[in-house]
């Protein structure tokens, strides 16, 4: 059960996520969390760090899902990865739309703020490495270059699907086949025949 400060944050990312940087007042949170008036200041004494609390605790609740992902996730084929990620960026501009949202906004004050890029750089190096040995399992040639080319489109997948909603919106095709170029068409191939055969008992 979220403490005092992890409530008043969880309404900071909303404000932040709903209505974007120019609206995240103590007095606006303060009101999110249904509050006394004063209460947010009362943590978070100024509006720097009140912002660098609200990096930590999205990048607490992303490594934490990340985590979790990670103890159920094994592919073995793009197809199977695929899937997975396409799940969750439906997820991420879906019912966690504000969270996703609170971060692209971060991501935008990290351009001209260093204690926040350093912040941010320390979760995604954690993210990072999970999609590396992901992609080492699916047969990437590169894995520690291929992590930044998938991360990179994932970006702008969802930041497009934020800004322009499309209620159909479904990227499994589009991020497998991404998948499948950084996997290599032959490794990918025998990799997803080797697995076909498995669950057929096929030697």
């Amino acid at each position: 059960m979220p403490n005092r400060r992890e409530i008043l944050l969880d309404a900071a990312i909303g404000v932040l996520g709903e209505r974007g940087m120019r609206a995240l007042t103590h007095r606006a949170v303060d009101a999110a969390a249904g509050v006394a008036a004063g209460s947010t200041a009362n943590y978070f004494p100024t509006r720097e760090a009140l912002l660098e609390a609200i990096v930590e605790r999205v990048s607490a609740i992303e490594r934490d899902r990340f985590d979790e992902a990670a103890v159920t996730v094994c592919p073995t084929t793009p197809p199977e990865l695929g899937r997975a990620i396409a799940g969750w960026t439906q997820e991420a501009t879906g019912v966690h739309r504000a969270l996703t949202l609170s971060r692209y906004a971060i991501l935008v004050e990290a351009g001209h703020n260093a204690k926040i890029r350093r912040q941010l750089a320390e979760t995604g190096s954690r993210v990072n490495a999970w999609f590396a040995n992901w992609l080492r399992l699916i047969g990437s040639r590169d894995p520690d270059h291929d992590v930044h080319v998938l991360g990179n489109y994932i970006t702008g997948l969802m930041l497009h699907q934020l800004a322009m909603p499309n209620p159909q919106f479904d990227p499994t095709d589009q991020i497998t086949a991404l998948l499948e170029s950084l996997a290599g068409p032959t490794r990918s191939s025998a990799r997803h025949d080797r697995t076909a055969r498995a669950r057929s008992g096929t030697p």
